[in-house]
């Protein structure tokens, strides 16, 4: 038994150090994003390149691998959290050992290289700066989905690297619901709906005084300064070192204070679940996040039932009328929380109102198909995304900035990773659900400003798992069902046909 102890200590420390060399890897990724010089970038993306491949040479050796199946074969003889986290490296360490060191090296090159021609694509407002180098990733993601394998599809393979078991065949069960379902009810809103004045939003909010507000709400939320920061970036994000230094980033602007509100909230939600990961599996698999979806279920979850509820808003509308009067001298609590939560079609998913948003993400899934199976190629993809936005949101992009170039996603290598949003939005209603039945009043406790007893709910049932359990197995726990897409429908019709003056009986009846 001491040594099969021993065996599982040189485990642990094996991990431990290749988390240490992934860390240094996310901490280069924040200082390229965030601070980085541009001249600096060439030679940014070896030093990264470098450590990829470092950490994927310890992960995938032969020497790790003989001491993952040795403590598999005697797995029985650990406790149950050591046993499923030997299970789970081993599937790792078998998935990754189909991707060459040299696959590594290349993708990761890759990666920055389109990471900087999309800022500059950008900047220019011109997708064929980004042209090559995002061939370059799709050629790159064809060949990594045929080293790992797959069923039905390549882009199965692409999915479960994001939310395990996740398939094209299920998600397009799922975005039916999204086309048929929502799309007939915000149809319906518009007929029969009561529009409200939101042209308030978008005066003049100073950037220092915003940073200021949005400093307030994430210490509100629970955020620990101690433990992170806050940063500006051309696109927010979250990253995370470990258990105890998890960052932020947001994006201002000064005619749409929202940006910077949502922000704030969505990627405070992110922190705040790689925060309630337990510091004693740093480096293992249950001191990882479960998968994207729940995460994102995390950032939806204060985005959308916290941050764009009228119960949160009790509690902040009247600081930030305080710190913009001009701007918001004349407007009520009542006027502010229906123009937030507006539905209208636009260009750009950050800023997108809680229902559209799922047909931003219907688009990029529909695309990434594409590219994957090679029914797209890239140069063509301008004019599938601008006609995707017509068809389905019946808008009109201006520019390739606000069009193909918005999200940073696919820059950074991450196909596969877009229909976790609407996963999480889906899980977020269902977790909210019970929350809001385990906790009779919260709504009266976050009108009060008092987030505490949500969060801890949070660190109880989803963030101290890690990844203990699948998505589904923790949604069944948590719940006693697996995903269902009638919490969110049931939330959206509530919330949206009393902020619309909107009686679907009476519709029913018409």
């Amino acid at each position: 038994m001491s040594n099969l102890k021993s065996k599982y200590e040189q485990y642990v420390s094996h991990m431990r150090k290749i988390q240490d060399i992934n860390s240094s890897v996310a901490l280069l990724h924040w200082d390229n994003e965030v601070n980085a010089p541009l001249k600096g970038a060439q030679l940014r993306g070896q030093q990264i390149a470098t450590l990829s491949a470092t950490a994927h040479e310890w992960l995938t050796s032969d020497d790790f691998g003989i001491l993952l199946k040795d403590l598999f074969s005697q797995k029985h003889l650990l406790s149950e959290n050591e046993a499923k986290n030997v299970v789970l490296s081993l599937e790792h360490f078998n998935k990754e050992n189909k991707l060459p060191t040299s696959f590594i090296k290349k993708f990761s090159t890759a990666q920055t290289n389109a990471f900087q021609a999309w800022i500059k694509a950008r900047k220019a407002k011109d997708f064929s700066i980004f042209k090559n180098e995002l061939t370059v990733i799709v050629n790159l993601l064809r060949e990594k989905a045929d080293l790992i394998g797959y069923d039905d599809h390549p882009y199965n393979a692409l999915l479960d690297e994001f939310e395990k078991g996740a398939t094209v065949k299920q998600l397009d069960l799922l975005f039916g619901n999204v086309r048929k379902e929502l799309v007939q009810f915000v149809n319906e809103i518009k007929l029969y709906g009561k529009t409200s004045e939101k042209s308030f939003l978008n005066r003049h909010y100073d950037k220092k005084k915003q940073w200021d507000f949005g400093i307030k709400l994430l210490k509100q939320m629970g955020y620990d300064f101690d433990a992170g920061r806050q940063d500006i970036s051309e696109h927010p994000f979250t990253t995370t070192f470990s258990p105890r230094d998890v960052r932020v980033t947001t994006r201002i602007e000064e005619d749409n204070p929202l940006e910077m509100i949502g922000g704030c909230v969505h990627e405070g939600g992110h922190a705040l679940y790689e925060l309630g990961l337990k510091p004693e599996y740093y480096g293992l698999p249950l001191g990882l996040p479960t998968s994207l979806g729940i995460h994102e279920s995390q950032s939806r979850l204060w985005e959308n039932h916290v941050g764009l509820s009228l119960a949160y808003w009790k509690a902040n509308f009247e600081p930030l009328q305080k710190l913009f009067p001009a701007s918001l001298g004349d407007v009520n609590l009542n006027q502010f929380y229906k123009a937030i939560n507006q539905l209208e079609p636009n260009c750009l998913r950050t800023v997108a109102d809680e229902i559209h948003y799922h047909l931003h993400v219907l688009i990029r899934y529909e695309i990434e198909k594409g590219l994957i199976e090679g029914s797209i190629d890239v140069d063509s993809l301008e004019q599938v995304w601008n006609q995707k936005y017509m068809d389905f949101l019946q808008v009109e992009v201006p520019h390739a900035t606000y069009g193909v170039l918005q999200d940073v996603h696919w820059a950074e290598g991450l196909f596969g990773y877009f229909p976790t949003y609407s996963l999480g939005s889906f899980y977020a209603a269902q977790f909210f659900d019970k929350a809001s039945k385990d906790i009779p009043d919260l709504y009266e406790q976050i009108a009060d400003g008092n987030m505490k007893n949500l969060l801890e709910w949070l660190r109880y049932h989803i963030h101290q798992h890690g990844q203990k359990y699948t998505s589904e197995e923790l949604c069944l726990r948590i719940t006693g069902e697996g995903l269902n897409f009638k919490y969110f429908m049931e939330y959206a019709r509530k919330k949206y046909s009393e902020i619309y003056c909107f009686n679907k009986e009476m519709v029913e009846e018409l």
